[in-house]
């Protein structure tokens, strides 16, 4: 594996990794739901994080490919709490961090690892 494509890896799973605790933390202490139960809101939101997850530790590119899709609906996610909530701005705008840093590091690496095959 290239020394790039290290960095890229790392990011992905930063990215992937961050968005997956930012939300658990965010929705079961730091800001909860006042509308829907804890658990309903981390199933809905958390358990799609973890269908790509085996896949990425195995950096399988398929998998980074199609995992991309998924960050674009937590950039989504975040953009609209941030532009909704003045109280969950901050915490939105860390999930774009998170999810762009995914899909943006996704995407150079399934890039960058086709042309080596």
């Amino acid at each position: 594996m290239m020394p790039g494509t290290r960095f890229l890896y790392a990011l992905i799973l930063a990215g992937h990794l961050g968005t997956l605790i930012l939300l658990v933390a965010w929705y079961s202490w730091l800001a909860p739901s006042a509308h829907f139960p804890v658990s309903l809101v981390l199933l809905v939101l958390v358990l799609p994080l973890f269908a790509p997850l085996r896949g990425l530790l195995h950096r399988r590119r398929y998998t980074i490919a199609w995992s991309c899709f998924l960050a674009l609906l937590y950039f989504t996610h975040g953009v609209v709490e941030a532009y909704v909530s003045e109280t969950t701005k901050s915490l939105g705008l860390l999930e774009v961090l998170f999810s762009s840093l995914w899909f943006l590091a996704g995407m150079a690496y399934v890039r960058i690892t086709a042309e080596q095959t």
